[in-house]
């Protein structure tokens, strides 16, 4: 049986993590141009599949779920203070979503090749994170949920040229995001391999 005290640092950077993306989704990266396809919380955010599949594979499943939903709950209060609660629901959408798929997919994987577990999760949980959290955060269709809280409609439907195409200037944050997500999923392998040996397998809590 996992002993409480020993998912708190876990569970405190899951926390930590996905407030700070929550915030930092809001600002689009304003360098090298990229200000229309970019946001600030795509650096931050891939960080909270790394500490899903390290506690998977320390404490197994069950002790990545209880992070997954006491990380959501926590976070979620915290973004509707940092952020707005269209933002929070759309982040709490995504988060729960995606990394219980990634647990789910990590925890079939995991007796496989070292990088395979964390490298597929990750992967296919930022693609379900991506796309519900930005059509729930900014796409039109969603703007009741602005509006159910008296704010101002934050519906990012402009179109902007991407590639020559004109789309909504959501759908270009949430591709240049994803883009970013992939390549620190690939470099969070590094930690994760460095890591192997101090956070060995707990049987028992399986």
């Amino acid at each position: 049986m996992t002993r409480p005290q020993s998912l708190w640092p876990f569970m405190a950077a899951m926390v930590v993590v996905v407030t700070a993306s929550n915030f930092l989704v809001q600002f689009p990266f304003g360098h090298f141009g990229l200000g229309e396809i970019l946001t600030w919380g795509a650096f931050t955010y891939p960080i909270a599949f790394l500490i899903n599949d390290l506690t998977n594979r320390r404490f197994g499943p069950a002790a990545a779920r209880r992070i997954v939903i006491v990380g959501f709950a926590i976070a979620v209060v915290l973004s509707v203070w940092l952020a707005s609660p269209r933002i929070a629901i759309a982040s709490g959408t995504a988060f729960l979503a995606a990394q219980l798929l990634d647990t789910a997919i990590f925890d079939r994987l995991r007796r496989q090749t070292w990088w395979r577990a964390p490298l597929i999760s990750t992967m296919i949980g930022s693609v379900l994170d991506t796309i519900l959290f930005f059509s729930l955060a900014f796409a039109a269709r969603f703007a009741f949920l602005d509006t159910a809280f008296g704010l101002p409609d934050n519906s990012l439907a402009f179109p902007v040229s991407l590639f020559g195409l004109d789309v909504p200037l959501w759908v270009s944050l949430g591709l240049g995001d994803f883009s970013v997500k992939v390549l620190i999923g690939l470099a969070m392998l590094v930690p994760y391999g460095a890591l192997l040996s101090l956070l060995r397998p707990v049987e028992a809590a399986r």
